[in-house]
């Protein structure tokens, strides 16, 4: 049911964006121009556009909400972090042991594990 709901809302979202960028613009959107200044003159009467960009958006939205109902049901019993599961904690590295006394104090001149190789 959800992927349906899903698809249905995809498609309404393309179609509302075709359906206002195919509008003309009355040029006042941002309150500049657009307007004759008579003190009379109220709304232009709604085209067939405008009434399919509204329908368009109430069922976007009532798409919008039928989707987010679906997913507070499917999850209501369980949060996000029990269907992860509980994570093991990696253990970290071990080091290797050295004597204590000798734990501060740099390698010996004879040990040449960490020595960069002779140049030939």
């Amino acid at each position: 049911m959800q992927n349906v709901v899903l698809i249905v809302h995809l498609l309404l979202a393309l179609s509302l964006i075709g359906v206002v960028l195919v509008q003309r613009s009355e040029g006042g959107g941002l309150g500049i121009g657009g307007g004759d200044g008579a003190p009379g003159a109220g709304r232009p009467p709604l085209t067939a556009m405008a009434k399919l960009t509204w329908g368009l958006a109430v069922a976007f939205i009532a798409t919008s909400l039928t989707l987010t109902i679906i997913a507070a049901q499917q999850s209501s019993t369980t949060s996000v972090l029990d269907r992860l599961g509980t994570p093991t904690a990696p253990s970290a590295p071990s080091l290797p042991t050295a004597p204590l006394s000798d734990s501060l104090l740099p390698p010996p001149a004879t040990d040449d594990s960490l020595a960069p190789p002779p140049i030939d």
